[in-house]
């Protein structure tokens, strides 16, 4: 899995170079929800048809609208005096609780687009509501596109076992990991209840009591704000299929083992019995001693500089051949080595002091301390 690999994004760079090269007196048209959805269907050559049936989806998810650009402007507001009889009308069912007949929508990839229902989304976005019912009708792009391919991979994957979300992962192929484990958990459902389980349900029981336990877990911790341009699903990846998939060497240390087991349906059953505030912490504590020798006409001002980093817990001036004495604790999440966070602490931290000749750094692996009396 090609996991720390960079993609760009075919959309934002897309919308950067049209509004680059549209001209002043265009702009007012390129507001225009109409063409801007000819315009995106054309571009992802988005033909293919599958209804979605009704849904609810978010408000801001809808950016444009089909065949009546004249009425409505791009935020769905009423061209002219701004206001109708029918508008109103809705607005006042919609607030006393009638029930309003779901709207009609072309989707392409995460972006939805008017047919049937303008005044129902009007009404909706007035009374500052955050969703709406609507009956979608999605339009695929094409996959000549790499990303286009990668957004059918999700979607494919999502309809195949009954999912109501994507997994929103950045790399192709990683569905088949995906498949992997529904299967596997598929066979175990089977042998536990003595008898045939559909791919949906058992996909169904492994998004709740797998895949929904270890994403918390990721969320949890923060261990995203680690990993640029990645998603949580990116990780969930990462960390199940070298745990439950792949039988490689890690350069993380064996504690993950304790917190997600190296079985799937033990880390299933082991979460089982847990709520999520009782989720355990992803990270651990490393202790180190630096020995220090710096430039002596520099020495108070290190010792100063020195003790008022955070990770410095205790400093010794000592008399020898080694100047200074640092301990320090530093906190690494379980993906992490304990070689790649102390180095980053020393030469970021320390080495790049003026007045700091040299540093040698101690990892103890046997601490004894007694209490204090």
């Amino acid at each position: 899995m090609a996991f720390f690999s960079l993609k760009t994004s075919w959309w934002k760079r897309k919308q950067q170079e049209n509004s680059e090269h549209t001209p002043r007196n265009r702009s007012r048209q390129h507001d225009n929800p109409s063409l801007n959805f000819d315009q995106v269907r054309e571009e992802e050559e988005a033909y293919e048809s599958i209804k979605r049936g009704v849904t609810t989806i978010q408000l801001d998810q809808i950016v444009g609208s089909v065949g009546r650009y004249t009425d409505f402007d791009k935020q769905f507001r009423l061209q002219g005096a701004g206001t109708s009889e029918r508008l109103q009308s809705l607005i006042s069912a919609m607030q006393n609780g009638q029930k309003i007949p779901p709207i009609s929508l072309y989707q392409i990839k995460d972006k939805y687009y008017v047919i049937d229902g303008h005044h129902r989304v009007t009404a909706a976005r007035r009374l500052q509501q955050s969703t709406i019912q609507a009956k979608i009708l999605e339009l695929l792009p094409s996959e000549e596109k790499a990303e286009n391919r990668l957004y059918r991979e999700k979607i494919q994957f999502r309809d195949d076992v009954g999912l109501s979300h994507i997994i929103d992962f950045t790399e192709p192929g990683q569905s088949e990991y995906l498949y992997q484990q529904i299967n596997t958990h598929q066979q175990f459902l089977k042998t536990e209840h003595n008898r045939d389980v559909g791919l949906q349900k058992a996909g169904a029981d492994w998004y709740r009591t797998i895949y929904l336990p270890l994403k918390t877990l990721i969320e949890n911790n923060g261990l995203l704000h680690s990993f640029p341009n990645r998603t949580i699903d990116d990780l969930y990846l990462y960390i199940s299929v070298h745990q439950w998939q792949k039988e490689s060497l890690r350069s993380y240390g064996i504690e993950i083992d304790k917190l997600i087991p190296r079985d799937m349906e033990t880390f299933r059953n082991k979460m089982a019995h847990q709520k999520i505030e009782e989720y355990p912490e992803m990270k651990r504590e490393i202790i180190i001693f630096i020995l220090i020798n710096v430039d002596g006409t520099q020495e108070q001002r290190l010792i100063d500089k020195l003790f008022a980093l955070p990770e410095v817990v205790e400093l010794h001036s000592v008399h020898g051949s080694i100047d200074l004495v640092v301990k320090a604790v530093l906190s690494r999440d379980l993906l992490a080595s304990d070689a790649e966070v102390i180095s980053n602490f020393t030469h970021s931290s320390l080495r790049r002091m003026k007045g700091i000749l040299s540093t040698q750094t101690l990892i103890p692996g046997l601490s004894l301390v007694k209490p204090c009396p």
